[in-house]
């Protein structure tokens, strides 16, 4: 079984949309792992602050099978697809399966995100600190560490989001 990483993120009906791709990824993949919720701003485009988190699970899934069941997930609630950053019901993305570097035009991993943004970072060295990023070699908590950009600012969210 392969180990794997997922980010989530919801700038639209945040609580509820984060709570169902939690549902759904619990009812396929069972035993989720999972970071804390932050908040974080829009990186790249003007919008209202994002919900963002990790998730790992153990499956025998293919990276694209995942991949596909991630796209329908989204779908599901709404995700709008365009070439253009903008506001999301639902992002869902393979950060990583297991120790696989690959590239086939439709699918990356490991993905790029991971060192790029802090919300993507974050709560991946929250769950899996320890781990080794399979191209640098660099553990996430010590890729967090010297993360340098401080513009990205997060902000820890109590979860489970109480009821409204």
């Amino acid at each position: 079984m392969a180990q794997v990483y997922v980010s989530i993120g919801s700038n639209i009906d945040r609580e509820r949309n984060i709570d169902a791709a939690l549902r759904e990824l619990s009812a396929a993949y069972r035993q989720l792992e999972q970071s804390s919720v932050y908040e974080s701003d829009a990186v790249g485009f003007d919008s209202t602050p994002f919900y963002n988190l990790v998730v790992g699970f153990r499956t025998d899934d293919s990276p694209r099978a995942i991949q596909d069941r991630l796209h329908a997930i989204e779908n599901r609630h709404g995700r709008l697809r365009t070439t253009a950053l903008a506001a999301r019901t639902l992002d869902l993305d393979l950060l990583l399966y297991d120790d696989l570097v690959m590239s086939d035009g439709k699918l990356v991993l490991p993905r790029g995100d991971i060192d790029r943004y802090a919300f993507v970072l974050a709560p991946l060295a929250e769950i899996a600190g320890s781990a080794l990023h399979p191209v640098t070699g660099s553990s996430y908590a010590d890729m967090w560490a010297s993360f340098a950009d401080s513009r990205q600012t997060l902000t820890r969210v109590d979860w489970p989001a109480t009821a409204k």
